[in-house]
């Protein structure tokens, strides 16, 4: 069975602006779905804001393995009704990749339940993400380093949680350091933040990204069934209660009285 995926994009920037059209003609999201999807144990399609319910509607989402965001421009324009359904399907086991500045992601922010701040420059510099767990599922395949020539740094301190695992290190050339690739499990879903991405640099055609985007994809799925009712806290009857502590016991008693004799 395929890891069913959805890539959302904004899809603003792409009718924007010329430079970010010429890099991305048929928008962000549909150069990552190429690119996910070229292993066959993947399927994968897009949505974008424009659509009806940001194209995540309810049944959508219930088919959804692996949802991967990238946001930037339009945090604000997303409906709350929609963060609320993608935060329900996360807390379930759908996995979450958010992307670059989808840190500050009404979505992602909802998740971490903090600012998710960071400092950030654009000026073309050069950055170097540090694989800082070879043996991760995530970097498989990555050798020592991924080397970007041109990319928007983002800088310490970054005001997220303590992740489970940190997976990248960037240094940018500026000297800054910033925790870019950063695991995470809420409910029953795991979630991936992974850095690199700027809409005006060609981040998202190169071959290692590509691979991380994949192998995030991976270990981000889980198998199980839907944890339906995650967000349930259902009142145990004392009676019920009782009634099992009383069978408990009469069969301990019955067990220890066998073991005497």
């Amino acid at each position: 069975m395929s890891i069913r995926t959805v890539v959302w994009n904004e899809f603003v920037h792409e009718q924007e602006n010329a430079v970010v059209q010429g890099i991305y003609p048929d928008g962000i999201h549909n150069t990552i779905a190429a690119a996910i999807a070229k292993d066959g144990d993947i399927s994968v399609s897009t949505a974008t804001l424009g659509e009806a319910e940001h194209g995540l509607a309810q049944e959508r989402l219930d088919e959804t393995d692996v949802l991967v965001w990238w946001g930037h421009k339009a945090h604000g324009e997303v409906s709350d009704e929609i963060v609320d359904r993608v935060q329900q399907r996360v807390n379930e086991g759908m996995g979450l990749i958010v992307l670059h500045s989808g840190h500050f992601s009404k979505i992602f922010k909802r998740m971490m339940g903090t600012p998710c701040s960071l400092r950030w420059r654009e000026a073309g510099e050069r950055e170097r993400l540090w694989v800082i767990n070879p043996s991760h599922p995530i970097t498989q395949g990555i050798d020592k380093a991924i080397e970007l020539p041109n990319s928007e740094m983002y800088g310490e301190p970054f005001l997220v949680p303590e992740p489970l695992e940190t997976v990248f290190v960037s240094w940018f050339e500026g000297g800054e350091v910033f925790r870019s690739g950063l695991t995470y499990q809420r409910g029953a879903g795991k979630i991936f933040y992974f850095e690199p991405g700027h809409e005006t640099y060609p981040i998202y055609h190169d071959p290692n990204i590509q691979m991380v985007l994949r192998n995030a994809v991976r270990w981000a799925y889980n198998p199980a069934p839907a944890w339906k009712d995650v967000s349930k806290a259902p009142n145990v009857p004392i009676d019920q209660a009782r009634e099992t502590i009383e069978k408990k016991g009469a069969s301990l008693h019955k067990a220890g009285e066998a073991g005497y004799r």
